[in-house]
């Protein structure tokens, strides 16, 4: 099993206390770095202890560089799982700092940098993960692209088109390319959001990706049931990533999450124990085609 060692990020990462808005009000130019954030994310979940849940299984992670990527990698490692993450060529910072954490808990690592908007690039990601791993168990679509537009007259032809092609399409790419070398036992987690179930006057088509993806798990999971291969999603509020602070003005990233209950946005620590959740088959092997919302006190998802 897994050690549970864990890096020094020197962030205070082994505080449990979470940040509360206004946080410092910021921006980054895309695809923005989680390294640059303050206060960083929080990722280590110190309080989780690892139970051999995910041991000798193989996991690829899109958009695993940071975020929720980062910390579901993290857990998964802490699962005792080989991990592949997923990420941008401008990304590789947080990839770095990600793949360290990977090996800090005793787990074999993987950094691939990747356009998910590619489905060549795709393939090639997974047959790399093979290669290089011993094969293949668990999925996590996760990357993401968003920008708010208030007006959909501004939405340009190119945003849709971006938005499309790297938060559906490129789930579609990633199973096309994963389905030869899944098994029965093994399972599909992708990430979707409370904007695809209520939808967002500011994210038209990012809303609009993420009320597709919630579709495309549920009709997946039904072909795929007979395969026992599981497919499930994660619907999350707002989390403190480096999605917002490269999408909203700095002065709204400051007020990100206040207006949930909690009145902060979740960290991707909490977030990540989820995805081990729907990737364990000593969790959920019963479950399939759900969409599992984390709203940090709302309840209005149903």
């Amino acid at each position: 099993m897994a050690t549970q060692t864990r890096p020094d990020a020197g962030q205070g990462q082994d505080d449990d206390r979470k940040p509360e808005a206004p946080y410092p009000a910021q921006h980054q130019e895309k695809p923005g770095l989680e390294g640059r954030m303050t206060p960083r994310p929080k990722y280590e979940a110190p309080t989780y202890r690892g139970s051999g849940k995910l041991e000798g299984k193989v996991a690829l992670i899109t958009g695993g560089d940071s975020g929720i990527g980062r910390a579901v990698a993290v857990l998964y490692a802490r699962e005792g799982a080989s991990v592949a993450i997923v990420h941008l060529p401008a990304e590789q910072p947080d990839a770095d700092e990600t793949l360290r954490a990977i090996e800090a808990e005793g787990a074999r690592g993987l950094s691939i940098a990747c356009d998910v908007t590619d489905a060549a690039a795709c393939r090639d990601a997974v047959e790399r993960t093979v290669r290089e791993l011993g094969g293949l168990d668990v999925l996590v679509n996760n990357a993401a692209f968003q920008q708010h537009v208030d007006d959909v007259a501004q939405l340009s032809d190119e945003q849709w088109d971006t938005t499309f092609r790297t938060n559906i399409h490129g789930y579609f790419y990633m199973v096309k390319a994963a389905m030869p070398h899944l098994r029965p036992g093994s399972a599909i987690v992708n990430t979707g959001s409370i904007t695809g179930l209520e939808g967002s006057k500011g994210l038209l088509d990012y809303s609009a990706t993420k009320g597709a993806i919630h579709a495309f798990t549920k009709s997946l999971a039904q072909q795929l049931v007979e395969k026992e291969i599981r497919v499930n999603c994660v619907a999350p509020g707002p989390i403190w990533t480096p999605l917002n602070v490269a999408d909203k003005e700095a002065e709204e990233v400051a007020q990100h999450g206040a207006d949930t209950p909690m009145k902060r946005a979740g960290q991707p620590e909490e977030v990540a124990p989820a995805y081990v959740f729907f990737a364990s088959n000593a969790d959920s092997t019963y479950i399939t085609g759900e969409v599992l919302t984390l709203l940090g006190g709302e309840t209005r998802a149903g």
